[in-house]
């Protein structure tokens, strides 16, 4: 007959105690392990110190759907060595966990499943009536255009001839200016047309209802297919697939959610690169 004596049962309820808390604690110091994210302190609509941009928010949701506390570590991504260096300085240097916005597939970092998609755009006022659909449409060779430095427009002006006539921006690279400036260089005339990424304008265009957006599609008349069409996903040091797993979980449970707040700042969401070019009023 199997021994039942109080002592091996006490023995027993005592084992299983010690294990129990075990599991207890080691639950408790991961609910308790925050989420440590790197982030621009001063780069609207994307984030900023107050939280105020989307990364901000999806940040937020990001925890609170995790159980994580949200932490930030803030580093401008607009330094010398551009994004590449903000993410060697800051994530890869352990400083931060997570990084709120990356291109799906880039190799410099383990990246999450994605959780938007978005496309340059060409910007225009409505009263000139361009009839501008692509980087191959013929009046981009007779009026004057602007796009951001070290960008996919720069290389599609170059292939066509047209960099001689046209203005750099270089929001991207110097902190404290805002992505407005360019919606402003229309407005004023400085520039005919504007050529950048959507979701860093989109916050701003209910401010200037004179101006109108397009998509720059993914196609060209002749040669290979150019991309302007971009996955987002979040980007986490290499190796760290607990990390990742977590994040992929929190995202394809909270897709409505992220939705809402894309939408709150203007962010066009793209599903393929055959979506509608035309954005309408904005």
């Amino acid at each position: 007959m199997t021994n039942r004596s109080p002592i091996s049962l006490y023995s027993l309820l005592a084992l299983l105690t010690v294990v129990g808390l075990g599991l207890t604690v080691q639950s408790a110091a991961a609910a308790e392990k925050p989420l440590r994210v790197c982030a621009d302190p001063d780069y609207m609509p994307y984030s900023n110190r107050a939280g105020q941009g989307y990364e901000n928010k999806v940040a937020e949701l990001m925890a609170k759907a995790m159980g994580r506390k949200l932490e930030y570590h803030w580093a401008s991504e607009r330094q010398e060595g551009g994004f590449g260096n903000f993410l060697a300085l800051n994530l890869d240097k352990g400083l931060c966990d997570v990084v709120m916005n990356i291109p799906y597939g880039d190799p410099e970092e383990l990246y999450t499943d994605s959780y938007y998609s978005s496309s340059y755009v060409f910007i225009y006022k409505k009263s000139k009536h361009y009839d501008i659909t692509s980087m191959d449409s013929p009046q981009l060779r007779h009026v004057k255009v602007g796009y951001e430095l070290d960008t996919p427009p720069q290389t599609g002006l170059k292939l066509r001839g047209l960099l001689s006539n046209a203005v750099q921006f270089h929001v991207a690279e110097k902190p404290h200016v805002s992505p407005k400036s360019m919606l402003e260089a229309v407005e004023r005339g400085k520039v005919d047309v504007m050529i950048t990424w959507e979701p860093a304008v989109g916050y701003y265009m209910h401010e200037f209802p004179d101006l109108k957006m397009v998509r720059v599609p993914n196609s060209r008349s002749t040669g290979s297919p150019e991309e302007y069409l971009f996955t987002m996903a979040m980007a986490v040091r290499k190796g760290d697939h607990g990390l990742k797993n977590e994040l992929n979980k929190a995202i394809s449970s909270h897709k409505a959610q992220i939705r809402q707040i894309l939408k709150k700042y203007n962010v066009k969401l793209l599903s393929s690169p055959g979506s509608s070019p035309y954005y309408g009023n904005m």
